[in-house]
């Protein structure tokens, strides 16, 4: 009884470190907390179940669709957009059935670094104004909240997740995101910004409102390639995590079982309105500090995941956060993506005085931040999904420069 609680309150301390990152997506793109936590919870748990319960791994809001979900929430609705989200599970089978076909090795080749890093960069900076505007209190071309407040609150969250981030120590220091909503929702309060009126009227416990996915072709070749990003992402999270427990997972269970819970996973996550879903880093600093490498604290996690979502006053209070204390979460948010991009590039030496790698990046850059739309007839690709594309193809058709690759061959991404 005492083992089964331990380990109880070691998934419950999970959930706690993966949290603040895990509602911030929803929140930031307009979609359901509560779907959110519902995804990941039942994501969780598919995963451990076609893994064996084998790898000790949390899945949570994935930040790299935090841009397109934006977009394609505000082009194709939230119907539209969850079908889309739905199909972007999809490229975690394509990935885990060539690597089960052809290897690793194959994967390097066709996704090398100089393929996913300007595309992360892409993926944090394409929504720059928008972080920048919620910051300032503006939503819809209108100043929601007073523009010095606004300003206040975003400094405060934004100083709070710093601090946190980089001088805190042990557990505190892995939820920096988390601190940074809390001071910034308490000092909202305090000056009168936050509108409890929801919170009153909710009840205790609510099942998440579901929204029916609407077949969209053009949300779901819009979001497809997205997860191109995510995919490569947990494949270096696996082998981290495999660094930590002293386990490859990459052959044990394999990386086309992880890829493929995952998968599911986003495909489910999509399907009910949630974010996809993917590995957490912080889950894994905690594992480091805890030297608790049981999955069963996972399961645990996942749960209390599940739990939480049907806690109507619970999710009340998350979407009652203020629009710049987001904003000013999002100001560090997209420029660290941006930052992991930019350190995908540099770590595998990528020489960018090589004029096809420079060819590459240039064109991914100016046409992702630029918002270059491809139009041929009823069919449109713009954004990630463009650029995702281009940088592919470039790639195979480019012939190498064997005096400026700067690529090491088998370069963990």
């Amino acid at each position: 009884m005492f083992a089964t609680l331990k380990t109880a309150i070691s998934g419950a301390q999970i959930l706690f470190v993966a949290f603040g990152a895990l509602v911030l997506v929803p929140l930031l793109t307009g979609l359901n907390p509560a779907m959110a936590l519902l995804g990941a919870g039942v994501g969780t748990l598919v995963f451990q179940l076609l893994t064996g319960r084998q790898v000790p791994i949390f899945l949570g809001s994935s930040f790299a669709f935090i841009a397109p979900i934006i977009v394609a929430m505000h082009t194709w609705g939230q119907a539209a957009t969850q079908f889309g989200l739905f199909c972007a599970g999809f490229m975690y089978f394509v990935i885990a059935g060539l690597i089960k076909w052809r290897g690793m090795g194959f994967i390097h080749r066709l996704l090398p670094p100089v393929v996913i890093g300007p595309v992360i960069i892409v993926i944090g900076l394409s929504v720059a104004v928008a972080a920048s505007g919620m910051a300032m209190g503006q939503g819809g071309g209108q100043q929601l909240v007073p523009y010095q407040t606004s300003m206040l609150l975003a400094a405060i969250s934004l100083a709070t997740t710093i601090v946190v981030a980089v001088f805190a120590g042990g557990m505190l220091r892995l939820v920096p995101i988390l601190s940074g909503v809390i001071v910034g929702y308490v000092v909202a309060a305090l000056l009168g910004v936050v509108d409890f009126s929801g919170i009153a009227a909710a009840p205790w416990f609510a099942a998440p409102n579901w929204v029916k996915p609407e077949v969209s072709w053009a949300a779901a070749l819009f979001l497809l390639p997205v997860a191109i990003a995510p995919t490569i992402e947990h494949i270096g999270a696996v082998m981290a995590v495999g660094k930590v427990t002293g386990q490859d997972y990459t052959v044990k269970p394999g990386l086309h079982r992880t890829l493929s819970g995952d998968g599911i996973g986003v495909c489910f996550a999509g399907l009910i309105g949630g974010p996809p879903i993917t590995t957490y880093s912080e889950v894994t600093g905690a594992l480091m500090i805890t030297r608790n490498f049981n999955p069963v604290i996972m399961s645990w996690a996942a749960v209390l995941a599940v739990i939480l979502a049907f806690f109507g006053k619970f999710n009340a209070i998350l979407t009652s956060i203020p629009l710049p204390v987001m904003g000013g979460i999002m100001v560090l948010l997209f420029g660290t993506i941006a930052s992991i991009g930019l350190k995908t590039l540099i770590d595998a030496k990528v020489d960018l005085m090589a004029p096809r790698n420079l060819v590459i990046v240039a064109v991914v850059l100016t046409c992702g931040i630029g918002g270059l739309t491809l139009k041929l007839g009823d069919f449109s690709l713009a954004g990630v999904g463009l650029v995702s594309v281009l940088a592919i193809v470039l790639n195979l058709i480019l012939p190498a420069d064997k005096h400026h690759e700067g690529i090491v061959e088998g370069q963990d991404i």
